[in-house]
Protein backbone atom coordinates (compact mmCIF):
# COMPACT_ATOMS: atom_id res chain seq x y z
CA UNK A 1 0.00 0.00 0.00
CA UNK A 2 1.27 3.45 -1.06
CA UNK A 3 0.54 6.07 1.30
CA UNK A 4 0.93 9.73 0.05
CA UNK A 5 1.12 12.53 3.35
CA UNK A 6 1.05 16.26 2.21
CA UNK A 7 2.30 18.48 5.22
CA UNK A 8 4.86 15.87 6.02
CA UNK A 9 7.39 18.42 7.78
CA UNK A 10 4.34 19.24 10.47
CA UNK A 11 3.65 18.37 13.38
CA UNK A 12 1.28 15.40 12.48
CA UNK A 13 2.95 15.03 8.96
CA UNK A 14 6.12 13.79 11.04
CA UNK A 15 4.66 11.71 13.42
CA UNK A 16 2.57 9.68 10.58
CA UNK A 17 6.35 9.06 8.51
CA UNK A 18 7.36 8.08 11.67
CA UNK A 19 4.54 5.55 12.67
CA UNK A 20 4.09 4.50 8.53
CA UNK A 21 7.91 3.94 8.19
CA UNK A 22 7.48 1.54 10.67
CA UNK A 23 4.57 -0.82 8.71
CA UNK A 24 6.32 -3.54 6.32
CA UNK A 25 3.61 -3.32 4.02
CA UNK A 26 3.24 0.51 3.45
CA UNK A 27 5.20 2.59 1.02
CA UNK A 28 5.70 5.88 2.15
CA UNK A 29 5.49 9.44 0.12
CA UNK A 30 5.94 12.41 1.96
CA UNK A 31 5.50 15.73 0.30
CA UNK A 32 5.80 19.50 1.68
CA UNK A 33 6.69 23.19 0.30
CA UNK A 34 10.07 23.15 1.78
CA UNK A 35 13.36 21.14 2.32
CA UNK A 36 12.86 17.93 3.89
CA UNK A 37 12.96 18.62 7.89
CA UNK A 38 11.58 14.99 8.75
CA UNK A 39 13.37 13.47 11.81
CA UNK A 40 12.94 9.56 10.62
CA UNK A 41 15.69 7.79 8.31
CA UNK A 42 15.62 9.50 4.47
CA UNK A 43 15.76 5.70 3.24
CA UNK A 44 12.61 4.42 4.73
CA UNK A 45 10.47 6.76 2.92
CA UNK A 46 10.21 9.09 -0.14
CA UNK A 47 10.44 12.81 -0.05
CA UNK A 48 8.89 15.18 -2.90
CA UNK A 49 8.61 18.52 -2.56
CA UNK A 50 5.20 19.64 -3.25
CA UNK A 51 3.35 23.17 -3.22
CA UNK A 52 -0.73 22.24 -3.13
CA UNK A 53 -1.11 25.67 -4.25
CA UNK A 54 0.20 24.92 -7.76
CA UNK A 55 -2.70 22.80 -9.93
CA UNK A 56 0.84 21.27 -11.85
CA UNK A 57 2.56 20.04 -9.44
CA UNK A 58 -0.18 18.61 -7.97
CA UNK A 59 -0.96 16.71 -10.95
CA UNK A 60 2.29 15.33 -11.77
CA UNK A 61 3.08 14.25 -8.33
CA UNK A 62 -0.02 12.32 -7.96
CA UNK A 63 0.32 10.83 -11.38
CA UNK A 64 3.98 9.99 -11.01
CA UNK A 65 3.42 8.08 -7.34
CA UNK A 66 -0.21 6.34 -7.76
CA UNK A 67 -1.04 6.79 -3.94
CA UNK A 68 -3.59 3.92 -2.82
CA UNK A 69 -3.89 6.30 0.48
CA UNK A 70 -3.81 10.20 0.57
CA UNK A 71 -3.31 11.71 3.57
CA UNK A 72 -4.09 15.53 3.16
CA UNK A 73 -2.37 17.46 6.38
CA UNK A 74 -1.32 20.28 5.10
CA UNK A 75 -3.21 23.65 5.95
CA UNK A 76 -3.02 26.96 6.94
CA UNK A 77 -4.20 26.45 10.39
CA UNK A 78 -2.82 29.72 12.32
CA UNK A 79 -6.58 30.83 13.37
CA UNK A 80 -6.03 34.75 13.19
CA UNK A 81 -3.78 34.49 10.43
CA UNK A 82 -7.03 32.86 8.41
CA UNK A 83 -8.56 36.32 9.62
CA UNK A 84 -6.58 38.83 8.60
CA UNK A 85 -5.67 37.23 5.25
CA UNK A 86 -8.80 35.49 3.97
CA UNK A 87 -7.48 35.02 0.48
CA UNK A 88 -4.33 33.06 1.44
CA UNK A 89 -6.39 31.06 4.01
CA UNK A 90 -9.04 29.84 1.14
CA UNK A 91 -6.43 28.96 -1.37
CA UNK A 92 -4.45 27.09 0.88
CA UNK A 93 -7.51 25.45 3.04
CA UNK A 94 -9.94 25.31 0.10
CA UNK A 95 -8.55 25.46 -3.22
CA UNK A 96 -5.89 23.10 -2.33
CA UNK A 97 -7.99 20.65 -1.58
CA UNK A 98 -9.99 20.92 -4.96
CA UNK A 99 -6.44 20.38 -6.72
CA UNK A 100 -6.23 17.59 -4.30
CA UNK A 101 -9.30 15.71 -5.17
CA UNK A 102 -8.97 16.60 -9.05
CA UNK A 103 -5.41 14.71 -9.10
CA UNK A 104 -6.71 11.69 -6.90
CA UNK A 105 -10.10 11.03 -8.83
CA UNK A 106 -7.84 9.67 -11.63
CA UNK A 107 -6.69 7.26 -9.65
CA UNK A 108 -9.42 6.40 -7.17
CA UNK A 109 -7.15 6.89 -3.93
CA UNK A 110 -8.77 6.81 -1.18
CA UNK A 111 -8.93 10.43 0.30
CA UNK A 112 -8.25 11.22 4.28
CA UNK A 113 -8.48 14.58 4.92
CA UNK A 114 -7.86 16.43 8.41
CA UNK A 115 -10.44 18.86 9.54
CA UNK A 116 -10.85 20.87 12.77
CA UNK A 117 -13.33 21.04 16.07
CA UNK A 118 -13.25 24.84 14.98
CA UNK A 119 -16.05 24.24 12.26
CA UNK A 120 -18.86 24.10 15.93
CA UNK A 121 -19.87 27.49 16.94
CA UNK A 122 -18.95 26.05 20.80
CA UNK A 123 -22.57 26.46 22.17
CA UNK A 124 -22.18 23.05 23.53
CA UNK A 125 -19.71 19.96 23.68
CA UNK A 126 -17.98 17.69 23.63
CA UNK A 127 -19.72 16.53 20.07
CA UNK A 128 -20.57 13.79 17.83
CA UNK A 129 -19.88 13.29 13.99
CA UNK A 130 -23.41 14.41 13.30
CA UNK A 131 -23.65 17.61 15.11
CA UNK A 132 -24.36 20.74 12.86
CA UNK A 133 -21.41 22.48 12.45
CA UNK A 134 -21.34 26.62 12.48
CA UNK A 135 -18.22 28.45 12.18
CA UNK A 136 -17.26 31.28 14.19
CA UNK A 137 -14.33 32.41 12.23
CA UNK A 138 -12.92 31.83 8.47
CA UNK A 139 -10.70 29.38 9.45
CA UNK A 140 -13.37 27.24 10.36
CA UNK A 141 -15.48 28.16 7.49
CA UNK A 142 -12.42 27.51 5.04
CA UNK A 143 -12.66 23.91 6.61
CA UNK A 144 -16.02 23.34 6.68
CA UNK A 145 -16.22 24.47 2.84
CA UNK A 146 -13.24 21.96 2.63
CA UNK A 147 -14.96 19.51 3.84
CA UNK A 148 -18.14 19.73 1.87
CA UNK A 149 -15.60 19.45 -1.70
CA UNK A 150 -14.54 15.85 -0.11
CA UNK A 151 -17.49 14.70 0.56
CA UNK A 152 -18.79 15.70 -3.12
CA UNK A 153 -16.19 14.17 -5.05
CA UNK A 154 -16.30 10.45 -6.24
CA UNK A 155 -13.30 9.55 -4.30
CA UNK A 156 -13.65 7.13 -1.28
CA UNK A 157 -13.12 9.40 1.90
CA UNK A 158 -12.58 9.69 5.57
CA UNK A 159 -12.29 13.36 7.21
CA UNK A 160 -10.96 13.07 10.49
CA UNK A 161 -11.78 15.96 13.03
CA UNK A 162 -9.40 16.91 15.70
CA UNK A 163 -8.83 19.06 18.47
CA UNK A 164 -6.17 20.86 20.09
CA UNK A 165 -3.18 18.77 18.87
CA UNK A 166 -0.04 18.56 21.00
CA UNK A 167 3.40 17.19 20.34
CA UNK A 168 7.15 17.86 19.97
CA UNK A 169 9.15 17.22 16.69
CA UNK A 170 13.07 18.68 16.13
CA UNK A 171 12.48 22.19 14.35
CA UNK A 172 9.36 22.99 15.03
CA UNK A 173 8.07 26.39 13.85
CA UNK A 174 5.26 26.67 16.58
CA UNK A 175 4.74 25.98 19.88
CA UNK A 176 1.69 24.22 22.03
CA UNK A 177 0.33 24.62 25.37
CA UNK A 178 2.56 22.05 26.95
CA UNK A 179 5.99 23.46 25.20
CA UNK A 180 4.62 27.37 26.01
CA UNK A 181 4.16 26.63 29.91
CA UNK A 182 6.61 24.36 30.84
CA UNK A 183 9.53 26.97 29.38
CA UNK A 184 7.45 30.35 30.50
CA UNK A 185 7.52 28.74 34.21
CA UNK A 186 11.01 27.89 33.83
CA UNK A 187 12.40 31.39 33.06
CA UNK A 188 9.62 32.41 35.95
CA UNK A 189 7.56 34.07 34.22
CA UNK A 190 3.90 34.91 34.76
CA UNK A 191 1.57 33.52 32.09
CA UNK A 192 -2.26 34.39 31.76
CA UNK A 193 -4.31 31.42 30.89
CA UNK A 194 -8.21 31.13 30.12
CA UNK A 195 -10.68 28.91 31.48
CA UNK A 196 -13.52 29.43 29.76
CA UNK A 197 -12.89 27.41 26.86
CA UNK A 198 -13.12 23.44 27.14
CA UNK A 199 -11.17 21.48 24.61
CA UNK A 200 -10.53 17.46 24.57
CA UNK A 201 -6.40 18.00 23.91
CA UNK A 202 -5.16 15.83 21.42
CA UNK A 203 -1.30 13.94 21.22
CA UNK A 204 -0.06 13.93 17.72
CA UNK A 205 0.73 9.90 17.75
CA UNK A 206 -2.84 9.49 18.61
CA UNK A 207 -4.02 11.11 15.85
CA UNK A 208 -1.46 9.88 13.27
CA UNK A 209 -2.41 6.48 15.02
CA UNK A 210 -6.00 7.34 14.14
CA UNK A 211 -5.25 7.99 10.76
CA UNK A 212 -3.56 5.14 10.28
CA UNK A 213 -6.19 2.89 11.47
CA UNK A 214 -8.61 4.39 9.20
CA UNK A 215 -6.21 4.02 6.34
CA UNK A 216 -5.76 0.29 7.37
CA UNK A 217 -9.80 -0.25 7.26
CA UNK A 218 -10.72 1.72 4.43
CA UNK A 219 -13.30 3.31 7.09
CA UNK A 220 -15.34 6.04 4.84
CA UNK A 221 -17.13 8.86 6.88
CA UNK A 222 -17.05 11.42 9.47
CA UNK A 223 -14.79 10.45 12.45
CA UNK A 224 -13.70 12.39 15.48
CA UNK A 225 -10.19 11.69 17.16
CA UNK A 226 -8.86 13.48 19.78
CA UNK A 227 -8.38 12.99 23.57
CA UNK A 228 -10.97 11.74 25.77
CA UNK A 229 -10.56 14.40 28.88
CA UNK A 230 -12.55 17.70 28.66
CA UNK A 231 -10.32 20.44 29.86
CA UNK A 232 -9.78 24.04 29.59
CA UNK A 233 -6.04 25.39 28.92
CA UNK A 234 -5.44 26.21 32.82
CA UNK A 235 -6.38 23.05 33.60
CA UNK A 236 -3.96 22.41 31.05
CA UNK A 237 -1.47 24.43 32.06
CA UNK A 238 -1.77 22.99 35.89
CA UNK A 239 -1.79 19.76 34.50
CA UNK A 240 1.61 20.77 33.04
CA UNK A 241 3.35 22.65 35.47
CA UNK A 242 2.95 20.09 38.43
CA UNK A 243 4.40 17.16 35.89
CA UNK A 244 7.10 19.05 35.59
CA UNK A 245 7.12 20.39 39.29
CA UNK A 246 6.89 23.98 38.28
CA UNK A 247 5.55 26.89 40.25
CA UNK A 248 1.93 26.92 39.56
CA UNK A 249 1.65 30.04 41.21
CA UNK A 250 2.97 31.88 38.29
CA UNK A 251 -0.18 30.37 36.63
CA UNK A 252 -3.10 32.89 36.82
CA UNK A 253 -6.61 32.10 35.80
CA UNK A 254 -8.14 34.50 33.33
CA UNK A 255 -11.21 34.59 31.00
CA UNK A 256 -10.61 34.75 26.74
CA UNK A 257 -12.64 37.85 26.81
CA UNK A 258 -9.41 40.07 27.98
CA UNK A 259 -7.28 38.85 25.13
CA UNK A 260 -8.01 40.69 21.46
CA UNK A 261 -7.83 38.42 18.84
CA UNK A 262 -8.54 38.36 15.40
CA UNK A 263 -10.33 35.66 15.12
CA UNK A 264 -13.31 34.43 17.45
CA UNK A 265 -12.91 31.16 19.35
CA UNK A 266 -15.51 28.56 19.70
CA UNK A 267 -15.91 28.59 23.92
CA UNK A 268 -16.49 24.70 24.13
CA UNK A 269 -15.92 21.90 21.41
CA UNK A 270 -14.42 18.51 22.42
CA UNK A 271 -14.96 15.43 20.67
CA UNK A 272 -17.01 12.30 21.61
CA UNK A 273 -15.30 9.91 20.14
CA UNK A 274 -17.41 5.97 20.77
CA UNK A 275 -17.38 6.00 16.65
CA UNK A 276 -13.77 5.92 16.04
CA UNK A 277 -13.22 3.48 19.50
CA UNK A 278 -15.48 1.31 18.14
CA UNK A 279 -15.07 1.29 14.49
CA UNK A 280 -11.23 1.70 14.67
CA UNK A 281 -10.45 0.28 18.09
CA UNK A 282 -8.78 3.85 18.55
CA UNK A 283 -7.65 4.88 22.33
CA UNK A 284 -5.89 7.52 23.04
CA UNK A 285 -3.80 8.17 25.80
CA UNK A 286 -4.39 10.25 28.69
CA UNK A 287 -3.64 13.81 28.61
CA UNK A 288 -0.90 12.85 31.86
CA UNK A 289 0.53 10.08 29.46
CA UNK A 290 0.75 12.92 26.64
CA UNK A 291 2.53 15.09 28.85
CA UNK A 292 4.70 12.02 29.60
CA UNK A 293 5.66 11.24 25.72
CA UNK A 294 6.19 15.28 25.39
CA UNK A 295 8.95 14.80 28.09
CA UNK A 296 11.02 11.82 27.19
CA UNK A 297 10.96 13.50 23.63
CA UNK A 298 12.36 16.66 24.65
CA UNK A 299 14.93 14.67 26.77
CA UNK A 300 15.68 12.54 23.70
CA UNK A 301 16.17 15.71 21.40
CA UNK A 302 18.25 17.80 24.37
CA UNK A 303 21.01 14.41 23.95
CA UNK A 304 20.58 14.52 20.28
CA UNK A 305 21.99 18.15 20.85
CA UNK A 306 24.61 17.39 23.39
Amino acid sequence: MKVLITGANGLLGQKLVNLLTTKPHIEVVATSRGPNQIACDAATYTYRKLDITQLDQVNRVISQEKPDVIIHTAALTHVDQCEEDQETCWLLNVQSVQHMIQAAEKYGSFFIHLSTDFIFSGKKGPLHEEDEPMPVNFYGQSKLEAERLVMKSKLPYAIVRTVLVYGVTPHMSRSNIILWVKESLEQHKKIQVVDDQYRTPTLAEDLAMGCYLIAEKRAQGIFHISGEEMMTPYQMALATAAFFQLDAKLITRTNSNRFKQAARRPPKTGFIIDKARKMLNYHPHSFKEGIQIVSEQLNSLKNMLI
